[in-house]
C-alpha cells in the first residue's frame, strides 16, 4: 500500500507539472501571436504609416469592406443563437388583433459605430477606427508599399483573393502607364540577393506572408521582357540546338506553340548541358551535366550515362521557386555572376535547404529560368500569357506624348533577369 499510495503521489505531481508547463506554452503563443495580429503592413514600419500612405478613396473602401465583415459576422451570431442547434424549426407565425405597438431601435456599441462612420470624419479619426476594425475582423489584407523604377512608390490593399493579375490591372489605373504583358511584380531580397517575378495567377498575399516581420524585401512594379518570351520567341527554348532558331516567321512560332501547349500535357523544354554547382557550407563549385524533365532537375553521376535509368534527382518543382541573383561571383566566388537558385518560398535567409547553380552565359541563364517556370506551371502559363495578351488590347490606356517622355525617362532597376 504504501509503493501505491507513493506511485499515485507521483503521478499526480507528474500532472501538476504537465499542467503548469501547457499553461505557460499557452501564454507565450498567445503572446507571440498578439503582433501577428497586428501585422497588415509590408514595405513599411508599422500599420499607423502604412494606413497614413492610403489614399482616402481607399481608406474609405478599406472601412466600408471592414464594416460590412463585422456586420455580416453579426448576422451570424445573432441566427445561432436563436437556433443554435441548426435542426430546429421556427414554430408557425399566429395571428392575432392586437392594439400597434410602438418599438424603439436599440442602440448599441456596435450601431453607435456604424452611426459614427457615416459622419464626415477626418483622416486621422479615420485611420483610428480602421486600426480597431482590423484588430476584430479576422481576414488576411495587407497594406503594401510597391516602388517604382523612378524611386517613386505606389500604397495598395490587396486583400487575399486577388491575384497578381488583379493588382498589376490597379497598378496600371494608378501610374497611366502603357498596359502591356512585360510588366511584373518583382520581389527582391537583399539577404540573399534574389530577385523573382511573381506568376500573374499566384494570390500576391500569399508569398508575402512568407517574408520575416523584420524583413528588407521589398516589392517592385517592373518591366520585364523575358516574362513570356517562351511564347513571343518560343523557337529559343524549344529549338534551342539549332543556330539558325532565331529567324522564324509568326505563323510557325504559333505552330511551335500549339505544338507544345496546345495538347492535353506541356511538352517541356529538352534542356541539358554543364551547370556549376555550389557545395553545401562552402565557396566551392563543381561542375555537374543537369538536365531538365517535368518533375525536376537530373545530373548525371560520375561515371554513369545520360540514359534515364542512370540519372539521379538534383531536385523538384513542386514546393521550391526558381530565383535569380545579382553578385554572387563576388559573394559566393561563383565563376560567373549567371547564377539562379530554387529554394522554398519560406526560406528567406541562407540554408543548406537552397539549391544554387551557376550558368555561363547569359542566355544559357534565360533558357533554364524560363524553362524550369515552363516546367513547373506549365498550361497555367500559358493561360497566364492569353489573359494578359486579351486585357493589353481591350484595356490599352491611350496616353498623352507627355507620358510616353516620362516613362522613357524612367529607367529600370538593374535586375538580374538577362536582357531579351
Amino acid at each position: 500500500m504504501d509503493d501505491i499510495d507513493a506511485m499515485f503521489s507521483d503521478l499526480l505531481g507528474e500532472m501538476d507539472h504537465l499542467s503548469q508547463s501547457l499553461a505557460e506554452a499557452t501564454v507565450s503563443s498567445g503572446e507571440d501571436a498578439a503582433p501577428q495580429e497586428s501585422s497588415f503592413s509590408i514595405g513599411f514600419n508599422n500599420l499607423n504609416e502604412s494606413l497614413n500612405e492610403l489614399e482616402d478613396h481607399d481608406l474609405d473602401d478599406l472601412m466600408a469592406d471592414l464594416e460590412s465583415k463585422s456586420t455580416d459576422q453579426q448576422s451570424s451570431t445573432h441566427n445561432d443563437t436563436r437556433n443554435p442547434t441548426g435542426n430546429e424549426t421556427s414554430p408557425p407565425a399566429v395571428y392575432q388583433e392586437s392594439e400597434p405597438v410602438v418599438t424603439f431601435p436599440m442602440i448599441t456599441t456596435q450601431s453607435s459605430r456604424a452611426v459614427k462612420m457615416n459622419e464626415p470624419q477626418t483622416k486621422a479619426d479615420k485611420i483610428k477606427v480602421a486600426l480597431e476594425k482590423l484588430k476584430e475582423a479576422k481576414v488576411r489584407k495587407l497594406i503594401i508599399k510597391v516602388l517604382m523604377s523612378d524611386n517613386s512608390s505606389k500604397t495598395l490593399m490587396v486583400d487575399e483573393r486577388q491575384t497578381v493579375r488583379d493588382v498589376l490591372d490597379t497598378l496600371f489605373e494608378k501610374t497611366h502607364c502603357e498596359n502591356s504583358i512585360e510588366w511584373s511584380l518583382c520581389e527582391t531580397n537583399p539577404d540573399l540577393q534574389t530577385e523573382r517575378a511573381f506568376e500573374d495567377h499566384e494570390c500576391l498575399v500569399e508569398p508575402l506572408s512568407a517574408w520575416s516581420r523584420l524583413s528588407e524585401n521589398k516589392l517592385y512594379f517592373l518591366s520585364t521582357p523575358q516574362k513570356y518570351m517562351m511564347f513571343t520567341e518560343p523557337q529559343i527554348f524549344y529549338m534551342w540546338k539549332k543556330k539558325s532558331s532565331g529567324d522564324m516567321n509568326s505563323q510557325a512560332k504559333e505552330l511551335l506553340i500549339k505544338e507544345h501547349f496546345g495538347g492535353s500535357t506541356t511538352i517541356v523544354p529538352n534542356l541539358e548541358g554543364v551547370l556549376y554547382l555550389k557545395e553545401d557550407g562552402k565557396k566551392v563549385w563543381k561542375p555537374r551535366y543537369f538536365m531538365l524533365r517535368a518533375s525536376g532537375i537530373y545530373y548525371v553521376p560520375k561515371g554513369k550515362t545520360k540514359s534515364s535509368t542512370d540519372l539521379a534527382c538534383f531536385v523538384r518543382f513542386e514546393k521550391v521557386n526558381v530565383y535569380t541573383t545579382s553578385s554572387y561571383k563576388q559573394k559566393y566566388r561563383a565563376p560567373t555572376d549567371f547564377c539562379f537558385l530554387l529554394k522554398h518560398p519560406c526560406i528567406q535567409k541562407e540554408s543548406p535547404y537552397i539549391k544554387i547553380l551557376c550558368c555561363e552565359d547569359k542566355h544559357t541563364l534565360l533558357l533554364w529560368v524560363n524553362s524550369i517556370r515552363i516546367a513547373k506551371y506549365g498550361a497555367v502559363l500559358y493561360k497566364n500569357y492569353q489573359a494578359a495578351v486579351t486585357r493589353a488590347s481591350i484595356l490599352q490606356i491611350p496616353y498623352s506624348a507627355a507620358n510616353k517622355e516620362k516613362s522613357n525617362s524612367v529607367t529600370s532597376l538593374e535586375s538580374p533577369y538577362p536582357s531579351s
